[in-house]
């Protein structure tokens, strides 16, 4: 018999048959349950309380991520959990992926609008007994009469509604071309909007602009629903290699996401979807597949080698994205196998690649890539910085939303900190890990290898080992002490470590070393919100003077903008992906050593 499932305090609702996990239903209730290691029981993030009705018993999974007081009330791992009658299921702020801080700014770069659409306006003669020419003829005639466009094309969606949209428009309108191919016929003088996106792991940023003069119209930021399965783009690729539904969901739920994002910036803005003429989207090479619909079992197996590098014009309605009715999408080229269009786009937006001074680039997310321009050449790799800057692996670890501890200090013993939304702490994210992290290491509370010493009074001896108190119970918002963990400093060390060990191998290869550095350019949205100071204290940013580092934002969601008004920056990318030197750090053998020297705090 199939069992209702109530969420709460969500007011989901869900039938199902007994024998499915929680996570399960939750998913097929549209409830976005975190679930960074993609229901596998590894990352302990989607915690639930079950407060009514029957369930499997506790596993020893289950036990290594609750504590006692958690399990005493009620607390289980959604993926863990299979319901064996109707529940009633409370679901924590802290267990959602919905409603996260999301980053669509970015540095600002004048483009010169060159754009591949043009709109050229036409009235034309109706057909007569003496002129029987068909309505497809008449428009081409035309278009090559006044504005001198031999041999244009005309794409099939266009051909199905031109008849009864020159009938209605009495044949005076305005023909949308992409180069020589009319792709939408239109009321004249209408807007010729585009649209471009930056497809991150964790965030979606999307931005409306009038093709005209490059303005952003309209921009939204939205967390990747894919992230309920799977956090970093192993876990995404594990998931899509199992089944080809479970690809088709990853395919289905960006696809959706997009097009929503893309209706209500138009309907901010007066249009419609239909007026989005162009788009132009970048991701990394595994977010990039999984949109475009290619395998990605070649990129979760040595040696990690890409379905397609070269940039890509497919058809909208290929995609199943809703904009003009013989519009494409423009995707630029990816470098290798995790490096993708993403990082070109950077490159491009922060014009490092170009640059004569010896520059570092560092886009970080759950992957991070890192680029170094020196001496002529371009240097590119990417290094697996796993989702603990989100929040993830963090015992009281969450996303940045409202109530996430986002800045620390310890000052005189004394603890001050500062929330999302300025309210009662209820987790950490990335920046307030990373902050809380470097201010235990200045007051040598935390030693160079990670181990917490006790030598505070909000020290405590635990038996998974030592802990530091940040926030007591009655301070936080859910009633609960937030802490930081011997584990927690590990995974920061780990993620730093990775990161500053691929910039370390890219300086080796150019025969330099970190002094020499003229400028660190910091990228994504992580990088928005980093406190350069703290991880300069660690050692995850070089030690050099903080005036050279630089923090960008969303530069690939700028490049991804750039590319859209114009065509010349569209073969930029071509030659940047072309100019790339892409190093392997798995292939590398001084990554090893690299990497565990990173790990120290220093």
């Amino acid at each position: 018999m199939p069992c209702q499932i109530d969420f709460e305090p969500i007011g989901r609702r869900a039938q199902c048959e007994p024998g499915l996990t929680v996570l399960e239903i939750a998913h097929r209730a549209g409830v976005q349950l975190a679930a960074v290691c993609g229901g596998k029981g590894t990352c302990g993030q989607c915690k639930v309380q079950i407060r009514e009705g029957k369930v499997a018993p506790l596993s020893d999974t289950e036990k290594r991520f609750l504590t006692s007081a958690e399990i005493e009330n009620g607390f289980r791992l959604a993926c863990q959990t299979i319901a064996l009658s109707p529940l009633k299921v409370h679901v924590p702020a802290r267990s959602l992926t919905s409603t996260q801080r999301t980053q669509v700014e970015s540095l600002e770069v004048e483009v010169t609008p060159d754009s591949a659409i043009i709109t050229c306006n036409l009235d034309l003669t109706p057909p007569t007994q003496a002129d029987l020419r068909s309505d497809a003829v008449r428009v081409t005639d035309a278009l090559k009469q006044e504005y001198g466009l031999d041999g244009v094309n005309m794409d099939v969606a266009v051909s199905r509604r031109l008849p009864n949209q020159l009938r209605e428009t009495h044949w005076s309108g305005a023909a949308v071309l992409r180069e020589r191919e009319l792709i939408h016929w239109v009321a004249k003088d209408r807007s010729r909007l585009g649209f471009a996106a930056d497809l991150g792991t964790t965030k979606l940023a999307g931005y409306l602009i009038n093709l005209s003069d490059g303005k952003v119209l309209a921009s939204r930021g939205l967390m990747n629903p894919q992230i309920s399965y799977g956090e970093d783009v192993m876990a995404r690729i594990s998931y899509a290699m199992e089944s080809v539904e479970h690809e088709a969901t990853l395919n289905r739920l960006v696809r959706q996401a997009f097009d929503e994002m893309i209706a209500a910036m138009c309907a901010e803005v007066g249009a419609r979807p239909d007026d989005v003429a162009d788009a132009v989207i970048v991701g990394n090479t595994a977010m990039h597949h999984l949109f475009v619909g290619l395998p990605v079992r070649q990129l979760g197996l040595a040696p990690y080698v890409a379905a397609v590098s070269d940039a890509m014009d497919i058809k909208a309605r290929d995609l199943d994205i809703n904009l003009t009715p013989g519009s494409y999408v423009h995707l630029l080229p990816n470098i290798a196998g995790f490096v993708g269009a993403d990082h070109v786009a950077m490159l491009l937006a922060t014009g490092i690649y170009k640059t004569d001074r010896v520059v570092a680039g560092l886009d970080i997310g759950t992957n991070t890539e890192v680029a170094l321009r020196a001496n002529g050449r371009l240097l590119t790799c990417s290094t697996a910085s796993g989702p603990a800057f989100e929040g993830a692996h963090i015992r009281d670890g969450m996303r940045a939303s409202e109530g996430a501890i986002e800045r620390v200090l310890l000052k005189n013993g004394q603890i001050e900190y500062q929330t999302i939304g300025e309210v009662p702490p209820i987790g950490l994210c990335g920046s307030g890990i990373l902050d809380a992290v470097a201010q235990l290491y200045k007051q040598g509370i935390v030693d160079r290898r990670g181990a917490i010493q006790p030598v505070h009074p909000r020290v405590r001896e635990t038996e998974k080992g030592r802990e530091f108190v940040l926030v007591e119970p009655n301070d936080s918002g859910s009633g609960r002490e937030i802490v930081v963990t011997r584990g927690d400093i590990g995974e920061i060390q780990l993620a730093k470590g990775a990161m500053r060990a691929g910039l370390n191998i890219l300086l080796e290869k150019a025969g330099l070393a970190e002094s020499d550095l003229d400028q660190v350019v910091i990228a994504g949205a992580f990088g928005s919100y980093i406190n350069v100071d703290s991880a300069v204290s660690i050692g995850m940013f070089p030690q050099i003077p903080l005036d050279r580092f630089v923090q960008v934002g969303n530069a690939a969601g700028m490049g991804a903008r750039m590319a859209l008004v114009s065509w010349e920056q569209r073969r930029e990318s071509a030659r940047i992906a072309a100019q790339a030197e892409y190093v392997e750090l798995t292939n590398t053998p001084e990554f090893t050593d690299a990497f565990a020297m990173a790990m120290f705090l220093s």
